[in-house]
């Protein structure tokens, strides 16, 4: 009788403990190219809302932002949407949410804090420029808002934009 092959197979737990595995990341850590879409995100929103708070700094300082991949709010009936004031969105899906300082389940005091929802917006811009723009222009109402004020007192030219 003839000698078979093994009949096990090699997984990436057998590869990586025989050394044929992954030895490290494909790109170093400090190299642009290393970023993944979500930071690359991330460092966008940080640079579009430092140029409001370099302004509004001593309003903002109990304000947060956060970033969500995808909103968790929903309209009931997309074709007649109306949003409430604290939400940024384009016809039925949301871009950005408000929500106001307030008490939390335990009882404990939270801030408030800018949400931004990043597939929504990256869907929505062509190029990273207009990524940097939309950010903008959603945090300048979102600011707005919590500040309750119009937006061109944000951002006088914000409405010459358009």
């Amino acid at each position: 009788m003839a000698r078979g092959t093994s009949a096990r197979r090699t997984t990436s737990r057998s590869a990586a403990r025989r050394g044929r595995g992954v030895r490290g990341p494909i790109l170093p850590v400090g190299v642009p190219g290393h970023r993944s879409r979500a930071d690359r995100f991330d460092r966008a929103v940080l640079e579009a809302f430092a140029r409001i708070d370099h302004r509004w700094h001593d309003k903002l300082e109990r304000l947060d932002i956060a970033v969500d991949e995808v909103p968790k709010i929903r309209a009931k009936d997309p074709e007649s949407v109306n949003w409430p004031p604290e939400v940024v969105a384009e016809g039925p899906v949301p871009l950005s949410r408000l929500v106001p300082a307030g008490i939390d389940k335990r009882g404990e005091a939270t801030r408030a804090r800018i949400v931004l929802f990043r597939r929504p917006l990256e869907r929505r811009a062509k190029h990273r420029d207009d990524l940097e723009d939309l950010l903008y222009e959603v945090l300048v109402e979102q600011v707005a808002t919590y500040l309750g004020v119009d937006a061109d007192v944000i951002d006088p030219g914000i409405d010459d934009e358009n």
